[in-house]
């Protein structure tokens, strides 16, 4: 199992769930503090070398309760936006194409792109992607595509 700061430093103090920044010199007892989690693991078992990531405590502690959910930065404008997650687990299981929200100019789909792409290379590490945004109904579809 990793340290914090091994952890910390591979992930660049951010919480893989919320991408927010996570201060390293908090209390880990604090909400905002840095915590390990280990994935998904079976009872009594180790995680995998190099699974663990970075999360502040109350991002960690709330996963447990419920899959996580990964917003979409409010500052992009993307109509009807796909569940971050579930996109990743279905291009995780199955690779391909998939159109992952729409946008009503081309310039609004490349800048959500280029922040999707970023986002989940922090989200899913292991999943590459690229984003395209497509002429499609009046409108341009941004779609991802698992490389």
């Amino acid at each position: 199992m990793s340290t914090l700061d091994e952890v910390g430093t591979r992930d660049g103090w951010r919480c893989w769930l919320c991408d927010e920044p996570v201060d390293p010199d908090a209390s880990v007892n604090s909400d905002r503090g840095p915590s390990i989690d280990g994935g998904a693991t079976p009872k009594g078992k180790k995680p995998a070398p190099g699974s663990e990531r970075l999360a502040h405590r109350a991002c960690n502690t709330r996963k447990g309760a419920v899959k996580p959910v990964v917003a979409w930065s409010s500052s992009l404008f993307v109509v009807e936006p796909a569940p971050i997650v579930a996109t990743v687990e279905r291009l995780t299981r199955k690779g391909g194409r998939e159109v992952v929200g729409r946008c009503p100019t081309k310039a609004d789909g490349e800048t959500a792109a280029a922040w999707l792409v970023d986002r989940l290379s922090r989200f899913a590490p292991d999943l590459r992607v690229t984003a395209a945004v497509e002429p499609g109904g009046g409108q341009f579809l941004l779609v991802l595509r698992a490389a």
